[in-house]
């Protein structure tokens, strides 16, 4: 049997070449009806993008890099390693491969950087973690090199494509929750002062508190460094204070499993007795019946691969490009595309 092309898929499909090549890159810009019919084409043709021949039409290797941490916590590493199974899904399905590799810092990150461009011909990267003057977003915009962030620039308005998940909204609405319940001591765990993520989660709990008029006691804020033994002990200075709270949101489920071991050692009762609320929904959090704050990490990842054609699209060497690329055509746009700023869903469980 011949291998399906784009042009029989499109017959197939009853819609145009640049439909299909629309539907495999950037699918957003196709009406739904249309897409689920050029996907059932494609599915039964079982067409594939020929590799060799869209890099030599696109001018592109379809590698695109992102770094896996090194492992240093079971709970929240889980959320990152998610986020990155579904980017590579979704870049398998639009006939481009994610490329791991690993650094400890910003600096080694930005030493791979060198050695993956010059070495694999890299299209781009996605990014992770940003904070304040991110040394890895100035390397490679300095050198021209496309790349989105999986996070906001903070302390910057930037100046390049980002989605991010909306931390204040996850706690604001773990917070209302609480009051809806009769809550009125709700204290809040988190991370250190400065910590641009950490800072955006607690202020969803503070400005929630503040609407509410909830009594903010002395002890109620805490931030310490991330991690089950550092959450522990954290709520039992809370639970020790003269009028401890009735409820902790936790910037974290390692920080709110640490919370969820103090209250149990105490033969008090996670959700009865206080409640807690974390904030990734990690599997443990699910396992243990721990409430939490779910990040949209699927739908983060697609954001950030849609972001990234639109930046490829603008980036485009010169040349152009025959019709029949697989692909649209520029978009001829000037700056960095829209920010994406993704809402969480909680989580409700019987601790809170």
């Amino acid at each position: 049997m011949a291998r399906a092309t784009l042009e029989s898929v499109a017959r197939h499909a009853a819609v145009s070449r640049q439909t299909v090549s629309n539907a495999l890159n950037a699918p957003h810009l196709v009406h739904p009806e249309t897409l689920t019919r050029v996907r059932a084409a494609i599915s039964e043709l079982n067409y594939r993008p020929h590799h060799a021949a869209r890099t030599l039409r696109t001018r592109r290797s379809q590698l695109v890099g992102a770094r896996i941490e090194p492992w240093r916590d079971g709970v929240n590493g889980a959320v990152l390693d998610r986020f990155l199974q579904s980017l590579t899904a979704h870049a398998q399905a639009r006939g481009q491969r994610i490329l791991l590799f690993t650094a400890e810092d910003d600096e080694q990150e930005c030493s791979h950087y060198e050695d993956l461009l010059s070495g694999l011909d890299l299209d781009a990267f996605v990014l992770h973690g940003t904070h304040a003057d991110d040394r890895r977003t100035a390397w490679l915009a300095q050198r021209r090199v496309p790349f989105v962030t999986f996070g906001r620039p903070w302390g910057s308005t930037g100046t390049h494509g980002w989605v991010d998940v909306d931390g204040a909204e996850g706690t604001r609405a773990a917070t209302a929750h609480l009051v809806a319940a009769g809550h009125r001591r709700i204290a809040f765990l988190g991370w250190p002062e400065g910590s641009e993520v950490g800072d955006d989660r607690r202020s969803g709990w503070a400005d929630l508190a503040l609407a509410a008029g909830l009594e903010v006691r002395p002890g109620y804020d805490a931030g310490v460094a991330d991690g089950l033994g550092t959450g522990r002990a954290a709520a039992a200075a809370m639970l020790d204070l003269d009028v401890p709270p009735t409820a902790i949101v936790c910037a974290s489920d390692s920080l709110a499993l640490g919370a969820w071991t103090e209250l149990t050692a105490r033969g008090l009762r996670p959700g009865a007795d206080v409640a807690v609320i974390g904030f990734d929904d990690s599997t443990t959090a699910a396992v243990v019946g721990l409430s939490s704050v779910a990040q949209p990490l699927d739908d983060a990842a697609a954001a950030c691969l849609r972001m990234l054609h639109d930046v490829l699209e603008t980036d485009r060497p010169r040349g152009g490009r025959p019709d029949d690329a697989d692909g649209p055509p520029g978009s001829g746009r000037t700056g960095p595309p829209d920010p994406v700023l993704l809402s969480p869903r909680l989580v409700v469980r019987a601790s809170g």
